[in-house]
């Protein structure tokens, strides 16, 4: 059965967060449970692995750059917010509306508040930024659940650190603090949307099961 506000059968599930907030390993922990109770349960990501998602990771790895007259340059946040919105819309098509359509529940490590946080404060006027964010992204269907996983920008450089990898086009340090504060407000971003805020400084397990108490609530809804 589907009603009005939900047009498909199936659940989606969106994890937000600064990096090294655990969006990926929490999304991977809930999207194992949620399939261990007999789900049919589908993971993602955004950026996707699709064409122009790939495009993007080169992007954020910085192994790709813009040839500007004065040498190579990065490129600018409007590109990345046109870029990104075409990966999600992309992204829609081709997995998140199908398996929706066959009633599974699908789990996206990010999705738009990503865009409208990361764009928006690389962006020289943050406020108009956010409303042609919004703009662009006006097709993209609302999750049923939006989990913002808050955790200090200290705490996540940490995490970042401990995993070794190499630093990517957001992570300086200056943009995580910013983008703390953005997330923080997530629900002003997306004001229709059902947000929830769950601490993810704290041990893993503990972080997990707040996670899936949340997940649980809206995929055991009639």
């Amino acid at each position: 059965m589907t009603d009005a506000t939900r047009p498909f059968p199936g659940r989606f599930i969106v994890l937000e967060g600064i990096d090294g907030a655990g969006t990926t390993t929490h999304a991977k922990r809930l999207s194992k449970t949620l399939g261990k109770q007999g789900r049919d349960v589908r993971l993602t990501c955004e950026p996707t692995t699709g064409p122009v998602g790939a495009l993007i990771r080169q992007i954020l790895q910085k192994r790709l750059f813009v040839p500007g007259t004065s040498g190579p340059r990065a490129f600018a946040w409007s590109t990345m917010a046109l870029l990104f919105a075409a990966d999600r819309l992309d992204h829609l098509d081709s997995v998140i509306v199908p398996a929706l359509r066959d009633g599974a529940i699908v789990i996206s490590d990010r999705y738009d508040i990503s865009s409208l946080a990361y764009q928006s404060v690389t962006a020289p006027e943050e406020e108009s930024a956010i409303a042609w964010i919004r703009e662009l992204n006006a097709r993209a269907l609302r999750p049923d659940l939006t989990l913002v996983l808050d955790i200090p920008a200290e705490r996540a450089a940490e995490r970042r650190r401990t995993r070794g990898s190499t630093e990517e086009l957001f992570e300086d340090p200056i943009i995580q603090r910013r983008l703390v504060e953005v997330y923080q407000r997530a629900e002003v971003l997306v004001p229709d949307d059902h947000v929830v805020h769950l601490s993810s400084d704290g041990e893993v397990d503990a972080v997990a099961g707040a996670i899936l108490d949340a997940a649980l609530r809206v995929v055991s809804a009639p």
